[in-house]
């Protein structure tokens, strides 16, 4: 055994010499990984870049994770890999390791650099992936009031539901407490893996509340008559929306007081605004009880989010599921990182978030060339894109337009389409990314947020320049539009 004296000057020289590094090993994990992903040990070799005989040495722990390995899993396999992060310090290179990825650094750290900083500096760590946290939330905060300048409306007046939006949307589409809280909720209702039937949500809420469920047609979805305790839910909707309405129900009985304290404590202008955001934090207790947190995860990784699936598994609309994926951001236990949305048939977002760098437009119409307006003409089809932003990042997109009968003749039945995706680093989790090559370099649709802030200066399908640069018009050459950008 090779022993290594030092001199008490010595720490002064070397402060971590005398530090051992934390060797990680991940031969559970990486076989785990392997077997789950119908790989053989060649075809994972080479997406790691060593040899077969390597990563059979890493499988049976026999040598450590190199800072480099971790790096290339990480990337990989990133939504797996977040669960096999051995401790704190592991947790923390991945956190930084995501912050120093951000576009507006101008040159990536390298995975030793930043295993080193996880490592023998966590303070210096943590305070610098909360600072880009804040910097992150910052600036969507800034791009809201110019967003609402740009659109002539004073920062100061946005609507109620437009206040509610962006509380979401700031909250990461997650409230913990609440999530968590629906999550025993369901247990409780539904024995250990929590899921519900109409029928025992039908029998908790008489049983434990008095109430009554009486599903049969009516003028509105759900009416609760509070002096009776009769809970009347339209007959017809569609089995899905049913089952949503008695879930809202049970969740605002069982879980109004946790409601009641978000809302009371969120900084919102109005009252208005209050008890919209009452209704939304209810809506999205609905949801995890419905689809309580952990089991769906495991159920969406091993789908890999087929939409479909996971529907009939929960037994949830198209719709309630890609909600349900959006809201995956439990630390610790993340999803796919995603964005999801609902567009109307006029565009309108009606809905959105994203846990991505994929961004919606606040004001205006989105960017015509996005998948989305298509399906929302043609329902009940999925239509799958590769689209690319101007800051060069590929998304795999899919959307699939919906109808909601008004079930009589003389009024329109709803129409829209509902969007999600997935930056192209995780396409091998996002089972729709089957049906498109990614790496094409051609293949991706250029798309913008909107014409108002997109830089594309040759796209056919603007409607209007940009509002941060200038147009010249040349009266005897014309385009698809009438002026040019100036570079």
């Amino acid at each position: 055994m090779l022993i290594c004296k030092f001199a008490k000057s010595d720490f002064a020289k070397y402060p971590y010499a005398m530090v051992h590094r934390r060797r990680l090993f991940a031969g559970t994990q990486l076989h785990k990984i392997r077997e789950d992903r119908g790989l053989m040990q060649a075809e994972l070799a080479q997406q790691l870049s060593i040899s077969p005989s390597y990563l059979s040495q890493l499988e049976h722990d026999d040598r450590p994770l190199t800072p480099k390995l971790v790096e290339r899993l990480a990337r990989l396999f990133p939504v797996e890999w977040q669960d096999f992060s051995s401790d704190d310090t592991e947790q923390l290179a991945v956190s930084l390791r995501e912050a120093v990825g951000d576009p507006v650094f101008s040159e990536p750290f390298s995975p030793d650099a930043i295993a080193k900083l996880a490592e023998q500096q966590p303070a210096f760590a943590r305070r610098f992936v909360e600072l880009h946290e804040a910097f992150r939330r910052a600036s969507q905060r800034l791009e809201m009031v110019d967003e609402a300048i740009s659109a002539d409306t004073p920062s100061g007046s946005r609507l109620p539901w437009e206040e509610v939006r962006d509380w979401f949307h700031l909250s990461n589409n997650y409230v913990d407490q609440l999530d968590r809280s629906a999550e025993l909720l369901a247990r409780s209702i539904g024995g250990e893996e929590g899921l519900l039937t109409s029928e025992s949500m039908r029998r908790h809420l008489t049983e434990r509340h008095g109430v009554e469920v009486l599903v049969e047609r009516g003028e509105t979805l759900r009416n609760f008559d509070a002096s009776g305790k009769k809970l009347h839910v339209d007959s017809g909707q569609p089995a899905s929306g049913i089952r949503f309405q008695i879930a809202y129900h049970v969740a605002a009985m069982s879980l109004g007081g946790t409601i009641r304290e978000i809302a009371n404590s969120a900084r919102l202008r109005t009252e208005a605004a209050r008890e919209l955001l009452t209704i939304g934090l209810a809506n999205y207790a609905a949801g995890a009880v419905l689809m309580p947190y952990e089991h769906f995860r495991r159920s969406a990784r091993e789908f890999r989010h087929d939409i479909d699936r996971l529907s009939l598994l929960y037994r949830t609309s198209f719709e309630q599921t890609c909600h349900r994926l959006s809201t995956l951001q439990r630390d610790g236990a993340r999803g796919l990182p995603i964005f999801f949305c609902r567009v109307d048939m006029a565009g309108n977002i009606t809905k959105r978030h994203s846990a991505t760098r994929f961004q919606f437009a606040r004001f205006g119409g989105a960017c015509p060339l996005w998948i989305a307006h298509e399906a929302a003409a043609i329902p009940d089809r999925v239509l799958v894109q590769l689209a690319e932003t101007p800051d060069g990042v590929r998304y795999v997109s899919i959307a699939k337009g919906l109808v909601k009968t008004s079930g009589r003749f003389d009024r329109n039945p709803r129409r829209y389409a509902v969007a999600l995706g997935c930056e192209v680093q995780h396409a091998s989790e996002f089972i729709y990314a089957d049906t498109i090559d990614v790496d094409a370099p051609g293949a991706a649709t250029l798309i913008g947020v909107s014409c108002r802030i997109c830089p594309r200066t040759n796209c056919d399908q603007r409607a209007y320049p940009p509002s941060d640069q200038q147009i010249e018009v040349n009266l005897f050459r014309r385009g698809v539009v009438p002026y040019e950008l100036r570079d």
